[in-house]
């Protein structure tokens, strides 16, 4: 049966872990209903603004950042961004007349809910991370449905509002099923030896590259290979690094196009924690070395990391700790293959698949179509 247009505004952005999310939201409305009218809003000078466009939906921005962590002039004019926003949120609302309103993190979410759930307008909002942002707390007595990917998340929200999805991920990026032999023809990696793929995040991150860079050759001697995103900054240094190991298996990338190989061909993955990061690993089912970057709100990182630690899903290496642990770890693991076995069958068990589609479906819910 065919469902009804909708129009909806998606609020948020920042990171990709917010705009991936967004936009899979947005595909799978599109393909409940073609006609589907969808208007995104982001905050100028954040990486939605170019990301959206990119993937084909229109986005508007507003003057909106969030709160500096130092003391700065910046926190000062905060209170007439945030009015500023609201009032611009509220003319956008009122322009595009939408059915339903999508926040999925971020600072443009905040001004836009809060305009739109002023209008009467259904929201709804999508919390990536197993421990709330200010935000979508403040935002949870207004909106009529809370999709989460975590249990427990009652500790913030109204339990009668809260609906487990899990993170819509980018479904090619977890399609790696039978795909091993192109992903180590792909990368140029022997078969016969183990893989690590460590990925940073789509900006890299610095502890990462750092404990990576100085364990090369330790990896190199126990012929382990690896798949390095090192993210822009630091690629030239690494792409310097590894020119003598290049024999051994061990490359690095400034970015990976193809996630699906690198998931493939990989027997263990050092990561981030980041709510879509952890999503993705659960669908893949690779047992990961997860350290938590500390420079996230509310250290959310390391509490999405401790929810799967604590179900014997993954292993849990501080940023603090990385440079002395994170290569002992990472080579201790890949030769565990029951400990391996072990976090594979345990994060397996967390995958929430079709999120996206299970999201559209409440905004649905909620649109009153």
């Amino acid at each position: 049966m065919q469902r009804p247009s909708l129009r909806v505004i998606i609020s948020g952005g920042g990171t990709g872990g917010h705009i991936f999310p967004a936009v899979a939201i947005a595909n799978a409305l599109k393909k409940m209903n073609a006609s589907t009218e969808i208007l995104f809003v982001g905050a100028n000078g954040r990486m939605e603004m170019e990301k959206v466009p990119a993937a084909g939906y229109k986005i508007v921005g507003l003057n909106i950042s969030g709160i500096q962590r130092k003391l700065s002039f910046q926190n000062l004019l905060l209170p007439i961004k945030v009015i500023k926003s609201i009032l611009k949120a509220r003319m956008i609302v009122k322009d595009f007349k939408p059915d339903v309103a999508v926040g999925v993190g971020g600072y443009a979410s905040g001004p836009l809910l809060f305009a739109a759930t002023g209008m009467n307008i259904p929201a709804l909002i999508q919390e990536q991370n197993s421990f709330a942002g200010i935000t979508n707390k403040l935002l949870a007595k207004r909106v009529k449905r809370i999709c989460v990917a975590y249990d427990g998340m009652e500790a913030y929200f109204p339990a009668e509002k809260i609906k487990v999805t899990g993170n819509p991920v980018r479904e090619n990026m977890v399609d790696i099923k039978g795909k091993r032999d192109e992903a180590l023809s792909f990368f140029k990696l022997s078969g016969q030896k183990k893989i690590i793929l460590l990925i940073g995040g789509s900006l890299g991150a610095r502890t990462l590259n750092n404990s990576i860079a100085a364990g090369l050759q330790q990896l190199a001697d126990n012929n382990i290979q690896l798949i390095w995103q090192t993210g822009k900054a630091f690629f030239p240094k690494a792409q310097a690094l590894t020119t003598d190991y290049s024999s051994n298996g061990i490359s690095a990338f400034d970015f990976i196009q193809r996630m699906d190989y690198a998931f493939a061909a990989a027997d263990v993955v050092i990561s981030r924690a980041g709510a879509s990061s952890v999503s993705e690993l659960a669908l893949v089912a690779k047992p990961s070395i997860l350290v938590p970057s500390p420079n996230v709100a509310e250290d959310h990182q390391t509490k999405n990391a401790m929810s799967l630690v604590k179900k014997n899903a993954a292993i849990l290496v501080t940023d603090a700790d990385a440079t002395s642990k994170l290569i002992a770890e990472a080579i201790a693991l890949i030769n565990d293959q029951v400990k391996q076995n072990t976090l594979t069958e345990n994060i397996s068990k967390l995958a929430l698949t079709n999120s996206a589609e299970v999201i559209a479906e409440e905004v649905y819910g909620i649109s009153g179509k």
